[in-house]
């Protein structure tokens, strides 16, 4: 069987991200976006068993990270959702960049976004 082999991006500003179809999410009412995470393995396992921790951890984002959330429609590659975040706070400047890149590396580092 021949294997699929997906092809990149030469520059990951042409990478588009979509949220993961696994981690629920919801809009509150104070217009921050709230990330549900199930606490999956072994010492998660151990900590809701014996300290009552929780089965899900519920994660609000900050304004940044409700603003970059919602740019995360499926077509915006990562210079749109740049973009879109430098029209949306303009006094970050030049900050902005690294922002908008440590944060795309955190969700998909827990698996909140994949790669389209």
């Amino acid at each position: 069987m021949k294997q699929k082999i997906k092809k990149l991006p030469a520059n990951y500003m042409d990478i588009v991200f979509v949220r993961s179809e696994e981690c629920p999410w919801r809009l509150r009412e104070d217009g921050f976006v709230e990330v549900d995470m199930e606490n999956r393995g072994f010492f998660n396992a151990v900590a809701q068993k014996f300290f009552k921790r929780p089965r899900v951890s519920h994660i609000s984002l900050d304004k940044y990270g409700t603003a970059l959330w919602l740019a995360l429609d499926g077509k915006a590659t990562v210079n749109d959702v740049l973009s879109k975040m430098k029209n949306a706070f303009p006094e970050e400047g030049d900050k902005m960049l690294n922002r908008v890149v440590q944060f795309l590396a955190t969700l998909e580092m827990h698996k909140f976004i994949v790669r389209k």
